[in-house]
């Protein structure tokens, strides 16, 4: 990762709430550390909006070291959600570990962050295990996602 590439990262936590931030990393700053641990087991990208400003950072990748499991990592700028971005920044990390053989897509957030676990569960059939203020979702990726007409609103 270069040095332009912290500097997107920065920009795009620069547009987050605390709130935003806290659910997303468990705290309100996350440092060169921690990100290069998670990019030395997992693939990330950083999503653009048309005026080329970083609004969305997505990471992919066998984090856990369990067997078939990618786990997922996203984040979406407050101004920017529920507009889609991170539904399809999902459905292309579900891609790539269905591509690098995973059945499994795990994420780990906090059990009051509906819309992640609204967004999760549309990407297939999910499981929900509750720890505390946090729930770790699976999305079994070798099923059938929902049909989105069907599901409730």
């Amino acid at each position: 990762m270069t040095e332009a590439d912290w500097d997107l990262v920065a920009a795009l936590h620069a547009q987050c709430s605390e709130q935003n931030l806290l659910r997303r990393w468990g705290r309100t700053h996350l440092t060169p550390r921690d990100l290069s641990r998670l990019l030395a087991q997992a693939q990330c990208w950083i999503g653009f909006g048309a005026d080329e400003r970083p609004v969305a950072l997505v990471c992919a990748g066998p984090v856990t070291r369990e067997p078939g499991v990618f786990d997922l990592g996203l984040q979406v700028v407050d101004h920017r959600q529920r507009q889609g971005i991170g539904t399809a920044l999902a459905r292309q990390a579900a891609l790539l570990a269905r591509a690098h053989g995973a059945h499994t897509l795990s994420a780990f957030t906090q059990a009051s962050n509906a819309p992640m676990l609204r967004l999760l569960d549309r990407l297939g059939p999910t499981s929900h295990t509750r720890d505390g203020p946090y729930v770790e979702v699976r999305v079994a990726l070798d099923a059938p996602a929902p049909d989105p007409e069907s599901a409730p609103s």
